[in-house]
């Protein structure tokens, strides 16, 4: 598929002019006094700022890296923080784009119908929260309500569950991570962990804890499913079939922990905004949406399962 923004921007003009306005504009920058010329705010040119959930910096760095390489006018400055400070600037104005790891909350749509803000939503990418043990872990499946208990304190033992009669030690992220209350609204019914946890700032923090401890079970993102700790796979209720995270099932909507990462911008904010949007919902943007280890939402994606290989012996 090839892209293409539509093009913008003024013809040029005659030749007959060109001449005295190329001198005017030659002896205006050998001033010390002259001004930087403006940028036109376009699809593809001016000035914007981004806000970024952190759990999604990474992939929207690349995504601006890639546009900025393809449209140079275009000059775009990424800042991290949570999908609620992400939001919060965009309704005060202090950025022209918010990326979210949910979708907007009631009261946030509230806070922008009784502030007369016109924003426009697009989703961009799937992700999944992802139960992960120690490899040698011989529990394989848990329930959503298993999962529940577990960090509520309920369920404290892996016999419980059909493995070993040893201690389960949950390993949580802080509070504030965007994961953690996908985790809380998906899982422990609005409530807080309650469990006394083990600490981890990152993805990456939970699978070193994880790894070295092996009653322990943690919760990442989909694309740190498999970097040295087992994924569970996860039933919605007893009875149902449990399914493994992964790009297909999240695709598909068949893994129960799944979740939207989502773009907000203001009706009214510069049209580079929109070309961003644009681009990262395109299918090059969308590229870098799997190769970054999520699941794109704007394009078709065609899952291939290889059979397995045969002994020959």
């Amino acid at each position: 598929m090839h892209f293409v923004f539509p093009a913008s921007g003024r013809e040029f003009q005659s030749a007959a002019f060109a001449g005295p306005w190329l001198l005017a504009f030659a002896f205006a920058g050998c001033s010390p006094h002259s001004a930087p010329t403006p940028v036109e705010d376009s699809l593809t040119s001016g000035r914007m700022k981004v806000v970024s959930a952190h759990e999604a910096m990474s992939l929207v760095a690349r995504e601006r890296d890639a546009f900025q390489s393809l449209y140079p006018q275009a000059s775009i400055e990424v800042a991290s923080g949570t999908s609620r400070e992400a939001i919060g600037a965009l309704f005060a104005a202090r950025c022209d784009l918010a990326v979210m790891t949910r979708e907007i909350s009631a009261e946030e749509r509230a806070a922008a119908v009784s502030g007369k803000l016109n924003l426009e939503g697009y989703r961009f990418a799937r992700d999944a929260v992802v139960a992960v043990v120690h490899p040698a872990n011989p529990v394989e499946n848990l329930t959503v309500e298993e999962l529940r208990r577990i960090y509520a304190g309920e369920a404290t033992r892996w016999s419980q569950f059909g493995g070993r009669a040893e201690q389960i030690v949950p390993v949580a992220q802080p509070p504030t991570a965007d994961l953690t209350e996908c985790m809380m609204r998906k899982v422990m019914e609005d409530q807080p962990i309650a469990v006394r946890s083990v600490p981890a700032r990152s993805d990456s923090e939970v699978i070193d804890e994880v790894r070295s401890r092996p009653g322990a079970i943690g919760y990442v993102s989909l694309a740190w499913a498999d970097r040295g700790a087992r994924a569970l796979r996860i039933a919605s209720l007893k009875g149902l079939a449990y399914t493994k995270p992964d790009p297909e099932t999240v695709y598909r909507g068949e893994y129960p922990l799944t979740r939207f990462f989502n773009l907000y911008a203001r009706g009214s904010g510069p049209r580079l905004a929109n070309g961003l949007i644009t681009f990262v919902t395109s299918f090059d943007g969308q590229k870098s949406v799997q190769e970054s280890g999520f699941v794109p939402t704007a394009v078709p994606v065609r899952f291939v399962r290889r059979s397995p290989l045969r002994g020959t012996h």
